[in-house]
C-alpha cells in the first residue's frame, strides 16, 4: 500500500514541476513539440527509476552513519555522507550516457532534435532532486524508492507531454504580442500548478 502511495503522491501531489518547479530549463525548452517531448519524458522517466534504487542502495549501505555495519562492527561509526553528491552525480552521468548512446544509434532524429538537452539530463535538478528527496525522506525500502523514482518521473513526463500539447494549440491562437513565447508559457506553467494543487488533499 505504501508503494502505491507513494507513486501516486509522486505523479500528482509531489510533481517535480508543479509542486517543486524542478527540471524547469528542459521543461521550457523542449515542449515546443509534442513527439520530442515525449522522448525527452521517457528518457528522464528511465533515468529516475534506474538511479533511484541505485543511490538508495548506496545511501543506506555505504554511505550514511553505520551503513557499513553489515562489514563489521568496527565500521558501525563510519559516515561517508559528505561522498553522497558525488556519487549520485557519478550514478546519474553514467546512466545518461547510457541513454544518449541508445537514442542516437537507434533514434536518431529523435537525438538531433534533443540536442543538446539531452546530454544535460545529467544535470536536470529534478533527477538530482529526487535522490536528495529520497535521503531527506528515508525511505523503508528499496520498494518505495523505485515506486518514488518511477512515479516522478512519470510526473514529470505528463507535465512536459501537456506543455507541448498546450504549445502546438497556441500556435493557432491569437496570442497578444508581448505574451507570445515564454510569457504565455509561464502562465500556462502556473495554471496547470495550480491544477495539481487539486491533488494535494489525496489520500489513498
Amino acid at each position: 500500500m505504501e508503494v502505491l502511495n507513494t507513486f501516486i503522491r509522486s505523479i500528482f501531489v509531489d510533481n517535480m514541476i508543479f509542486a517543486y518547479y524542478l527540471g524547469m530549463c528542459s521543461y521550457l525548452a523542449v515542449s515546443k513539440n509534442v513527439k520530442t517531448a515525449l522522448g525527452l519524458g521517457i528518457a528522464v522517466t528511465f533515468v529516475l527509476t534506474c538511479t533511484l534504487p541505485i543511490n538508495y542502495l548506496l545511501e543506506n549501505y555505504i554511505l550514511k552513519e553505520g551503513a557499513l555495519s553489515w562489514l563489521d562492527a568496527r565500521y558501525a561509526t563510519v559516515n561517508l555522507s559528505f561522498l553522497s553528491l558525488i556519487l549520485f552525480i557519478a550514478v546519474i552521468a553514467s546512466f545518461v550516457q547510457l541513454v544518449e548512446m541508445v537514442i542516437e544509434k537507434f533514434a536518431p532524429a529523435l537525438y538531433a532534435s534533443l540536442g543538446i538537452f539531452l546530454p544535460l539530463i545529467a544535470v536536470n535538478c529534478a533527477i538530482m532532486g529526487g535522490s536528495l528527496f529520497m535521503q531527506q525522506r528515508a525511505f523503508p525500502h528499496i520498494g518505495v524508492a523505485t515506486a518514488y523514482g518511477f512515479g516522478s518521473g512519470i510526473g514529470w513526463l505528463l507535465a512536459i507531454i501537456g506543455m507541448a500539447a498546450i504549445r502546438e494549440k497556441l500556435a493557432y491562437s491569437d496570442i497578444p504580442k508581448p505574451l507570445r513565447g515564454l510569457g504565455i508559457t509561464f502562465i500556462i506553467t502556473g495554471l496547470m500548478g495550480i491544477g495539481f494543487m487539486c491533488f494535494s488533499g489525496l489520500k489513498i
